[in-house]
């Protein structure tokens, strides 16, 4: 098991700011001023779009409301071959394919599954150590409750992640096709949040729908939004931060500006 190595701080607006490498792997911890290194509170992980990375405006953003809004902590780290990490001549190939697919008008879902899975693959033993040593933290602890938030490639990694581990409790996902997720979705009872967007031009209603429905959960809630992908709304982020209070404990104290 690698340690956990903090690298980088910074404070602002009541949150702590920690950057950190888990062996190679790079990520950032977000946490409420007030609480670090006393007292304990609980942790949501996140994952990341495709071709983002862990400080990614939608990261940095979600980590603003669920810190300041609910008092957890939140924490991701960058996906393979993403942000700080390099790419492998198999992610090169990849994405020429999936940018081949998108200039020629093509679906990108033949090229987008199997790329996801192969990430997910690699991210997932990444995600659960990363757990295993955010916990030994004395802000966070071996039993406090644990969420999961991801949308799109951050979907692709948190199901068969949620479906994987116990300590996750909840858990927000959206915008993926089911292909490669069926089995795990099948896996996950604990309460699920789940988005999409109506018109999708890249994941079509259908495709999402097909894999809220696979989720065995008996409390499970799908919103969704009209328009394409890109306008996913960011007003969700506020939603998640409302599920995660009401199952990992605290209380939304604030609504964060759109």
């Amino acid at each position: 098991m690698h340690s956990l190595r903090f690298t980088a701080e910074s404070s602002s607006n009541g949150v702590v700011e920690r950057d950190f490498t888990i062996g190679d792997v790079p990520g950032v911890l977000w946490s409420p001023a007030s609480r670090t290194g006393a007292g304990r509170a609980p942790l949501v992980l996140m994952g990341h779009g495709g071709g983002a990375h862990k400080k990614h405006p939608a990261m940095s953003g979600r980590a603003q409301r669920l810190v300041t809004g609910c008092g957890f902590h939140a924490a991701v780290i960058d996906a393979p071959g993403h942000g700080d990490r390099p790419r492998t001549a198999r992610d090169e190939q990849d994405i020429a394919a999936l940018r081949g697919a998108q200039a020629a008008g093509e679906p990108e879902r033949p090229v987008v599954v199997p790329y996801n899975a192969r990430l997910a693959e690699l991210a997932v033993p990444e995600y659960r150590e990363l757990l295993d040593a955010l916990q030994e933290l004395p802000e966070i602890g071996a039993d406090g409750p644990v969420g999961y938030v991801g949308i799109a490639l951050g979907t692709a990694i948190g199901v068969p992640l949620v479906a994987a581990e116990p300590r996750i409790t909840a858990a927000v996902f959206g915008m993926m096709w089911p292909d490669a997720l069926f089995e795990a979705a099948r896996q996950i009872t604990v309460p699920v949040e789940f988005a999409l967007q109506w018109d999708d031009e890249r994941v079509p209603r259908e495709a999402g729908l097909a894999l809220f429905d696979a989720f065995a959960s008996e409390e499970k809630t799908l919103h969704a939004n009209a328009g394409k992908h890109a306008a996913f709304p960011r007003f969700e982020a506020d939603s998640a931060a409302r599920f995660f209070a009401r199952h990992l404990g605290g209380a939304v104290m604030a609504t964060s500006p759109a």
